[in-house]
């Protein structure tokens, strides 16, 4: 078979002998062996029998890649047909000039960004997020009919029964309606209504948005408190209704106006020999109470300045104190917990005792009828205004037990901590006695508080981390963790509006911080048979 040579225009002649190849631009294709450079042009060897549609496709793929790069740009950019209208070759590359890289390979780019700048885009979308809960809320009333008629919150611990909570059953799955609905009722929609939504969507539409409330992580005031013990059975702080801050620093009680910023001293105690273990305001924020290490229980006039009468019958340090209208009880390292009234003498007074330890929590309930104690013996004890022995005993923790707080909020509940070998935050029925739950916090537990307009407390620990948690009830979720204090922080104290707080510890400060919302709690019980919620 006669094989007739064809030279392509605008291609080099090589001689007779060589082998056939092509060599393209770039140096690909070809053997190994030699070969010209690809700048200068390449021999193209065609035999006289090859298809003649091959040849066409062949010659057409060189001139393309012969074109200058500028060239070969705008002739792609030029054409927008798809890859199968125009015959290019037996190998399908498809074409990616409608690729949107920014949306496939946004994962990419936000791991490119500071750790600053995602956190600045994270706070810029959090609007964005709150309006994804809403329309997912929104499709899951017309498409599944869920009957939602408020926008969940996503940065809540209920965010798991949210609306994007994934469900056990399928999502489109046949229903069978033996039971029409009337149109006016909350499922459907009235005939003459133009919109296309149902009731319960209009519902979720026109429902409040909630906005996320941001605790700040710094004080927003810290004051000096030099000789200020670093003992866990102390309390030396306590906030009145009169915005007057009381403190106890080493002999002397010092009084601190939050209107004013005066710091007044109110009695010196180291005439006496004696300092002062414990401070505390009466209801209505007139007369404080002053436990000393002797023993003694001196009441303060504090308009005044003046003492008004001092206690005895302690026979060690006064480290608990509770105020009960006119009635003072004081908890001793002695084990005795003695209830006494101001107006009376001396000698009527009632004495308490249960605890095999140092009684260092004292606190009554809102409704003056239960006194709830902790000893370094481990135990919660519950009094009545009239027995002389607890009419509940708790053993549960593993340590002492100073911190105690009374719910506002729900009638009987009870919240205590336990010290360093316990670190757990427990709830307590008190009108059936039942143990509710209880969380480990990681820290010994000194103080506790509860809101006064939102269902939550607020919880300060020792060892080992020295933080201040902010919880919410009854999910036990953490809203909030505030760090500053370098030792114990023993003290603890609510504002009279109960917005902010202060907290004390060895490290000599007292720092303020804004964790409570003013806003009223809305979840409240609508049962008649709760008199607590009806009666006031």
């Amino acid at each position: 078979m006669q094989i007739r040579h064809t030279v392509v225009a605008g291609l080099p002649l090589k001689q007779h002998g060589d082998p056939l190849r092509i060599s393209l631009p770039g140096g690909s294709g070809g053997l190994k062996g030699g070969g010209e450079s690809s700048r200068g042009g390449s021999l193209l060897v065609i035999p006289e029998e090859m298809d003649q549609e091959y040849e066409r496709r062949l010659l057409r793929q060189i001139n393309h890649q012969n074109l200058p790069a500028e060239a070969r740009l705008t002739k792609c950019l030029s054409a927008t047909c798809s890859p199968v209208s125009v015959k290019s070759g037996d190998r399908f590359i498809p074409t990616r000039a409608g690729s949107n890289w920014s949306i496939n390979f946004h994962y990419a780019n936000e791991n490119c960004r500071s750790p600053s700048q995602n956190h600045k885009a994270k706070d810029a979308t959090s609007d964005s997020s709150k309006d994804a809960v809403a329309y997912a809320a929104l499709l899951r009333n017309e498409l599944l009919g869920a009957g939602i008629e408020t926008v969940p919150d996503p940065h809540t611990e209920d965010r798991r029964h949210a609306v994007l909570s994934q469900d056990s059953h399928s999502l489109f799955r046949y229903t069978v309606h033996t039971k029409r609905v009337p149109f006016d009722s909350d499922n459907e929609v009235s005939p003459y209504s133009l919109s296309p939504l149902s009731n319960k969507s209009h519902k979720l539409l026109r429902s409040p948005r909630k906005p996320a409330r941001k605790i700040s992580k710094i004080p927003f005031k810290v004051l000096d408190a030099p000789e200020l013990q670093d003992d866990f059975y102390l309390n030396l702080v306590d906030w009145s209704a009169g915005n007057l801050l009381s403190v106890g620093l080493g002999a002397c009680v010092y009084l601190w106006s939050a209107c004013t910023s005066q710091v007044t001293r109110l009695c010196d105690l180291s005439v006496d020999g004696d300092s002062v273990t414990s401070v505390c305001w009466n209801e209505r924020g007139s007369l404080v109470a002053v436990g000393t290490h002797k023993g003694y229980v001196q009441v303060w006039d504090a308009a005044g300045g003046r003492k008004l009468t001092s206690l005895e019958g302690h026979s060690a340090r006064v480290g608990a104190l509770a105020w009960n209208g006119e009635q003072l009880s004081s908890g001793s390292r002695d084990r005795v917990i003695l209830q006494r009234d101001v107006r009376t003498p001396p000698s009527a007074e009632r004495r308490l005792q249960g605890h095999r330890q140092e009684v260092c929590g004292l606190k009554w309930s809102p409704d003056h009828q239960h006194l709830a104690s902790g000893g370094n013996d481990n135990k919660l004890l519950v009094w009545n205004s009239s027995s002389l022995l607890p009419v509940q005993q708790y053993s549960d923790h593993l340590a002492a037990v100073k911190a105690i707080a009374w719910s506002p909020h729900q009638h009987g509940l009870l919240a205590s901590g336990g010290g360093t070998a316990d670190r757990c935050l427990r709830f307590w029925n008190t009108l059936t006695g039942q143990a509710l739950q209880s969380t480990d916090t990681g820290s010994q537990v000194c103080n506790l508080a509860w809101s006064k307009h939102a269902n939550e407390l607020v919880s300060t620990h020792g060892y080992s981390q020295n933080q201040i948690l902010v919880w919410k009830y009854p999910s036990l979720t953490q809203v909030a963790k505030l760090t500053g204090h370098s030792y114990r922080v023993l003290y603890l104290a609510v504002s009279p509006d109960g917005e902010a707080i202060v907290t004390g510890a060895g490290d000599e400060t007292l720092r303020f911080w804004n964790v409570f919302s003013k806003t009223r709690c809305t979840k409240e019980s609508k049962s008649v048979l709760n008199l607590f919620t009806r009666i006031r």
